[in-house]
């Protein structure tokens, strides 16, 4: 018998969210965050493909995704995985470095999806018990601010690989109006051969040339943008079935089922969360 378990907790205060959780069978499905996310592997592995390589998490190591960086995710064997992740904004981050600065400064890139960081694990460790322990908001404030600093010391560089940021890879403009395009009307029913004729490619060519941009094809990039679509509803107060409609799913069985295959929590759950009441399961 499976003993599956998720606890989930997004703060009322700062854009962070975080999660622990045992898996043996659930199996995250490709997407990206636009959050940066760091789990920290407690017991077990999971294995996921992250920027074209099969990778795998094991106890003590943690897995370290920019945002927009596209993974899925399983367990390694039959004995299942538990693991922490946090979930900290872009604009958390910078404010961080920032102020620690004195100066406005860039967004740190964490160029290895897993790092053996004993360090960053046990910073990882505090910030979820900061937050899930009922410590107070100045206690939660330090110890995200002793995490970021952690992070950026042990698992940033300086410089991207080639072709590693969106900055460096080559979006000429006819996969940049496919792009705008699936922003503008992610909500219809968009047909690849209007997304092939606004490109110049053929079918085929427009998918690998926009999957090898973004790591996602422009169907699962599409149903992406829904479902985040889906949390901004959610988390404004929207019941499930509202945010499915708002963002063009068929129904609130089809947002669910693609809401836990990224997010391993039911739309219902995450809205509770956002609205204050701790999840778990």
């Amino acid at each position: 018998m499976s003993q599956e378990w998720v606890s989930y907790r997004r703060s009322p205060r700062v854009p962070v969210e975080v999660m622990r959780a045992h898996f043996e069978h659930h199996r995250y499905d490709l997407h990206a965050h636009e959050s940066y996310s760091f789990g920290c592997t407690e017991l077990g592995a999971q294995t996921f493909r992250c920027r074209g390589a099969q990778r795998t998490s094991a106890e003590g190591m943690v897995m370290a995704f920019n945002p927009e960086d596209p993974h899925d995710g399983h367990a390694a064997d039959e004995g299942g995985f538990t693991y922490q992740i946090v979930h900290l904004s872009p604009e958390l981050i910078g404010d961080v470095l920032s102020d620690e600065a004195g100066r406005p400064v860039g967004l740190p890139l964490f160029a290895e999806p897993v790092l053996h960081e004993p360090g960053l694990a046990a910073a990882l460790r505090e910030v979820h018990a900061a937050l899930t322990g009922g410590e107070s908001a100045l206690a939660q404030d330090e110890a995200l601010h002793r995490a970021v600093r952690t992070m950026v010391r042990l698992g940033a560089v300086t410089a991207a690989p080639p072709g590693w940021t969106a900055e460096t890879r080559r979006e000429d403009d006819g996969l940049r109006q496919v792009r705008e395009l699936l922003h503008a009307e992610f909500a219809t029913d968009v047909e690849t051969a209007r997304l092939a004729e606004i490109s110049g490619r053929s079918r085929f060519a427009l998918y690998r040339a926009f999957r090898d941009l973004h790591g996602l094809t422009p169907g699962e990039y599409q149903r992406q943008l829904r479902v985040r679509c889906a949390r901004r509803s959610l988390a404004s107060g929207r019941t499930p079935a509202e945010a499915a409609a708002e963002a063009g799913f068929a129904d609130q069985s089809h947002l669910t089922r693609w809401f836990r295959r990224y997010y391993a929590i039911t739309p219902a759950r995450f809205r509770d969360a956002a609205l204050g009441q701790p999840v778990a399961s």
